[in-house]
């Protein structure tokens, strides 16, 4: 089964709404021609996401919208969050769960990142997992039982249909925004390991299924080198993103390697 690969573009903190849908607009006009080879989706800021997501809807984009983050419950007093209702009424398609920075940063733990992935599967949307070793972890030599146990708890009672819906995004937290990447090869030996991972809680339908990205300093200038390997499914980008130039050149390789 030809897995469609998918270029994501976290775009963090930056853009504004105005800013945002402009840069959609940008980015339409340079990847509509691998729309059918390549699933393109943008990840703007909660405050950007109506503005993109009504750029998308007008002018009948291909571009999929997805949210950065999101809370497991429907509605309450959690002050500050946006919960999975919220986001089908913007039309996101996926939203990103379990980012390195939301760990570290704001205490995000295997247990949320559970709770957020049942929630986003029972609305609708899906999600995209990240999971990522540690410079320690890595010195230590324990980056698969790490990242393994990151996608058991993720996916924990999770069904098996949907399981091979989900998108993980492999992103070795001392690559992220250092300029510095595993090897290729190296790189998909960890995605291998996911995937076996995802074979052996739900079965190979689930693991042939399921699309694995790599993140970490994913630029145009090395997409090439990951995109050959057979379980790198595509790329979830955080600074290429934010100019459409850059993230078309992204898209465009991602395209010539698809099947």
């Amino acid at each position: 089964m030809a897995r469609k690969p998918m270029i994501a573009g976290n775009w963090k903190m930056y853009k504004t709404a105005g800013e945002g849908a402009i840069l959609v607009q940008n980015l339409d006009e340079r990847v509509e021609p691998y729309w059918s080879r390549v699933d393109v989706v943008v990840c703007p800021p909660f405050t950007a996401l109506k503005s993109v997501s009504t750029v998308i809807e007008l002018d009948r984009l291909e571009i999929k919208l997805a949210a950065q983050n999101v809370h497991w419950e429907s509605e309450g007093a959690f002050t500050g969050e946006v919960s999975p209702r919220m986001l089908v009424d913007l039309r996101c398609d996926y939203c990103i769960v379990g980012h390195s920075e939301r760990r570290e940063m704001f205490g995000e733990t295997d247990e949320t990142v559970n709770k957020k992935v049942h929630a986003l599967i029972a609305a609708g949307i899906t999600p995209i997992v990240c999971v990522g070793e540690s410079l320690e972890t890595r010195d230590a030599g324990d980056t698969e039982r790490f990242v393994r146990e990151q996608v058991r708890a993720a996916l924990d009672g999770v069904d098996p249909e949907s399981a091979g819906d989900i998108v993980i995004a492999y992103e070795p937290i001392w690559a992220i925004g250092t300029g510095h990447t595993p090897t290729p090869e190296g790189a998909n030996d960890v995605c291998r390991t996911i995937r076996a991972t995802v074979g052996a809680l739900f079965g190979q339908p689930a693991a042939i299924r399921v699309r694995i990205l790599y993140g970490g300093s994913a630029k145009p200038e090395n997409i090439g080198l990951f995109m050959p390997e057979p379980d790198i499914d595509g790329a979830l980008v955080g600074g290429a993103s934010l100019e459409a130039a850059s993230f078309a050149d992204m898209v465009r390789t991602a395209a010539s390697f698809a099947g």
